[in-house]
């Protein structure tokens, strides 16, 4: 019984010690990307295959600048990258990684209370 705890507590700080600071950003960018609908809608729309931004934005019902604002944002956060294509550019996800990790989150089910998240009235936010 003793050993079993040990083992258990030498798992446990193994598994504590790997999250280091540059993985607690990472998350952080990932949630502040996922934060905003049009954001998750790309890494959603890039994780089937790279796109071209007006094919993104036409996919979203978004316009061009605003899919524009939303490719920098996620390029700063290093989860899309840019690939010159002659006098265009497409995007794709950064990081083989991200594919199976969105997949992964869109396996949760979350239970969201009845009365919560109703428009102004949420207090989620």
């Amino acid at each position: 019984m003793i050993i079993q705890q040990v083992l258990y507590c030498r798992h446990v700080s193994t598994a504590t010690a790997t999250a280091t600071v540059t993985h607690t950003a990472a998350l952080a960018r990932l949630g502040h990307a996922l934060s905003d609908s049009t954001r998750a809608g790309v890494l959603l729309a890039l994780r089937e295959a790279p796109a071209y931004p007006s094919d993104l934005a036409d996919a979203l019902g978004v316009s061009r600048q605003v899919m524009s604002n939303q490719l920098a944002c996620l390029r700063g956060c290093g989860l899309v990258e840019a690939v010159p294509d002659g006098r265009r550019t497409w995007y794709r996800l950064a990081d083989s990684h991200l594919s199976p990790a969105l997949d992964e989150l869109l396996r949760l089910v979350l239970y969201v209370e009845p009365g919560c998240c109703a428009g102004e009235s949420c207090t989620c936010a």
